[in-house]
């Protein structure tokens, strides 16, 4: 596939913060979790290029106009010895499906593990998203079919937090 001559990826920075919130309310809304959404600007401006960045976002661009993005982070695998990128989100505007873009994003960030040094590539698909599981099969992802995600978030969290060490 050809890449059309006006797309681009870059990295974000502080004032794509509204754009980066609106594809996080997009993605939220397509995987039927928009109740789940509490980001703002404020928080978003913060966290991604604040003083200690939580993690990282790249855009894709036909022309100026971002019509996707990736939203990553580092963590590390302690049997690698080495860190990896995990991908927390990936989106492409409906309108620009189907050209490609997605796979370049994924494809943008397997380069910057590699650069980085990093032993691997993760994220996550909802088990309903057939399509999208069908995708990144074809790029060579490798479901991970004997691990199953925990997580402790909101008012467990902070139970959780507040117990005695023993």
């Amino acid at each position: 596939m050809n890449a059309p001559t006006d797309f681009t990826i870059r990295a974000a920075t502080e004032a794509d913060t509204a754009t980066i919130l609106d594809f996080i309310r997009r993605l939220a809304e397509y995987e039927k979790l928009s109740h789940q959404v509490t980001a703002t600007p404020e928080l978003l401006r913060e966290q991604l290029f604040g003083a200690k960045p939580a993690a990282e976002v790249v855009l894709a661009c036909e022309g100026a106009r971002p019509v996707g993005f990736g939203l990553f982070f580092t963590n590390f695998s302690t049997f690698l010895a080495k860190p990896g990128i995990y991908l927390e989100d990936l989106f492409v505007l409906p309108e620009a499906r189907g050209k490609g873009y997605g796979r370049a994003l994924l494809v943008h960030l397997a380069r910057l593990a590699v650069e980085r040094g990093c032993g691997r590539f993760e994220w996550a698909v909802l088990d309903w998203n057939q399509p999208a599981i069908d995708f990144y099969r074809s790029l060579g992802a490798e479901p991970l079919s004997e691990w199953t995600g925990q997580r402790v978030t909101g008012k467990a969290l902070t139970d959780l937090a507040a117990r005695p060490l023993f």
